[in-house]
């Protein structure tokens, strides 16, 4: 398993309004499409490509498009904030949806919701959390795609702690993550620190 932490002024500069504890809801919201948005650039960057013939306004050239068919699954409920900047990139994207919901004391986490598409076979998923905690929900979600044969998992989040980058990497070594930052750790509540709160509560002004 590959960890790509994202090194960009932007993505340090979104971080931080995002970690902020007085950034307003729309504001969190704004920060969320945006380094999402830096996020998927490099996720995206192995997506295969197809050449063919253009016509501009000039004269013919070679054109680029994506070969690879990409499907895009938030983990809910947080995972759905993560969305908007996918869909406005991501060409003849597919989208499924996980929902998961993690017993407190043993942070395993159980489905009570998927809903994937047909096609899932042989394409790339993009799986979306925005933070990767115990890793219990993100190895859960990725067990459930594996299910269904894609022919690759990245997962997106924003901060992921050691502690579940090493037990995502335990379970599912195949698996790239694309981070902004690597946190220091869990504490006592498994919240991490320093973290940004609760990304879903903050997102949605909940």
């Amino acid at each position: 398993m590959a960890l790509h932490l994202i090194d960009h002024p932007l993505v340090a500069h979104y971080l931080t309004r995002l970690r902020d504890r007085d950034t307003t809801p729309d504001e969190f919201r704004e920060a969320s499409d945006k380094i999402i948005t830096l996020l998927l650039y490099e996720a995206t960057r192995t997506l295969r490509t197809r050449t063919f013939e253009i016509a501009t306004p000039i004269e013919s050239t070679a054109g680029t498009a994506i070969a690879d068919r990409v499907v895009a699954v938030p983990i809910l409920r947080a995972g759905l904030g993560l969305m908007g900047p996918v869909l406005d990139l991501l060409p003849q994207v597919t989208v499924g949806y996980i929902g998961l919901e993690r017993d407190e004391r043993t942070a395993v986490a159980s489905r009570y919701y998927v809903k994937l598409p047909p096609d899932i076979q042989g394409k790339t998923v993009l799986l979306l959390d925005p933070m990767l905690a115990t890793g219990g929900s993100a190895t859960k979600a990725v067990e459930i795609l594996k299910e269904h044969s894609p022919a690759s998992v990245r997962l997106i989040c924003v901060v992921a702690a050691p502690e579940g980058i090493m037990a995502l990497q335990q379970a599912h070594p195949d698996v790239e993550i694309f981070a902004a930052a690597r946190d220091r750790q869990l504490n006592a509540q498994k919240y991490i620190m320093p973290g940004l709160g609760d990304y879903g509560d903050r997102l949605f002004g909940t």
